[in-house]
């Protein structure tokens, strides 16, 4: 029986960086293989936090690239091969061919539990694998577990044998109302969302220990370990956490998400870029692509060599006539009126209202 791997993606983005510190620190008998997948289109900025991370976690963390015997970096090798089509949010070949694909193949068919940086504040699940020897942990949630394990404890099809395995665990003053909530089935009025969160609201250790027992019948890689410490964890981290853990840790927060102050007709505003990422990233909102240009030129100017043929990385406007001029100064303009929307509304940090970017692309680049 092969040994289960535990391994944890750093994508040079906050969530994943502070998890690396969060997981080192606070269970140290996992051995935790740390990996990155460069496209060799990061920012410099990418590149010193992973450095800075290496130092901190006392190991290495190991490079992974998707075109290891080609001469040229592995974003320009593939989009040679696409002859010259750029990736888009309808065809991620990036993502597909420079993170997922090295990443399976690092992992090979060895048992694998990957830890995956989504934190509690946010509604998405992530990227999950398909090969049923990679098992997905989210440790920054209340709910640690994947949807598809979620999905199968709770189906209606499985509540006798779900029952059977709660009582075999050690009751709790709640169990009768455990039993009654485990005994009611899925349906129109009672979502799998709602029976998992009442579930959760009961108790999250007796929850993990109800799953953790479910997952030893089945071919999930944790069905093999006689023992998982974040069963007993009841942590919810959100992103004020996050940077607190970056920042108390002296890994530091990645410099491009430092508010840099512009101002435009007399009203001031501060843009910064909401994710980790090729520097070219399609994702980006046009207020970060001025970013790029107005901070990091030379980066700028490499996206627009980028652009031939019609392909452009922003549908529909490509890179020269986003910077002339009138144009930066009616995105920076439009761009003030909704932040100033959202600052009545919401939270007025800039990486709070950034963050609404953080929620498109995949989560591969982004965490």
């Amino acid at each position: 029986m092969k040994k289960v791997r535990h391994v944890l993606g750093i994508s040079g983005g906050k969530d994943s960086a502070a998890l690396a510190i969060y997981m080192k620190d606070n269970y140290p008998e996992l051995d935790i293989e740390y990996y990155t997948a460069d496209t060799g289109k990061e920012l410099d900025e990418t590149y010193k936090l992973i450095d800075n991370l290496e130092v901190y976690l006392g190991k290495k963390i190991i490079r992974l690239t998707g075109a290891p015997n080609s001469p040229e970096l592995p974003f320009d090798h593939f989009l040679k091969m696409y002859g010259g089509y750029l990736p888009s949010s309808n065809a991620r070949w990036c993502t597909k061919n420079l993170k997922l694909a090295p990443f399976e193949k690092f992992v090979g068919n060895d048992p694998v539990v990957s830890y995956v940086g989504i934190r509690g504040d946010e509604d998405r699940e992530g990227y999950i694998s398909k090969k049923s020897n990679i098992q997905s942990i989210f440790p920054f949630r209340r709910n640690i577990w994947s949807e598809d394990v979620i999905s199968r404890m709770l189906a209606n099809s499985n509540i006798s044998a779900t029952l059977a395995l709660y009582g075999t665990l050690e009751q709790s003053s709640k169990s009768d109302r455990y039993i009654e909530l485990l005994k009611t089935p899925l349906s129109t009025i009672f979502t799998l969302s709602q029976k998992l969160n009442q579930l959760l609201d009961l108790g999250v250790k007796e929850f993990n220990r109800l799953v953790f027992a479910f997952l030893k019948n089945s071919q999930y890689p944790l069905a093999t370990e006689e023992y998982f410490p974040l069963v007993n964890s009841e942590d919810i981290l959100i992103r004020k956490d996050i940077f607190n853990i970056l920042e108390t840790s002296g890994v530091g927060v990645p410099e491009y998400y430092k508010e840099i102050e512009f101002e435009i007709n007399g009203k001031s505003s501060t843009y910064a870029r909401s994710r980790s990422g090729c520097f070219f990233c399609f994702y980006q909102q046009k207020i970060e692509w001025v970013w790029l240009y107005e901070q990091h030129t030379e980066l700028f100017l490499k996206a627009m060599e980028y652009e031939k043929d019609g392909y452009t990385w922003i549908q529909d406007e490509p890179l020269s006539d986003l910077i002339k001029p009138e144009r930066v100064q009616q995105i920076k303009e439009e761009y003030i009126k909704r932040t100033d929307r959202k600052n009545k509304t919401q939270s007025p940090y800039l990486l709070d209202i950034l963050s609404e970017a953080e929620g498109e692309g995949c989560a591969s680049c982004f965490i």
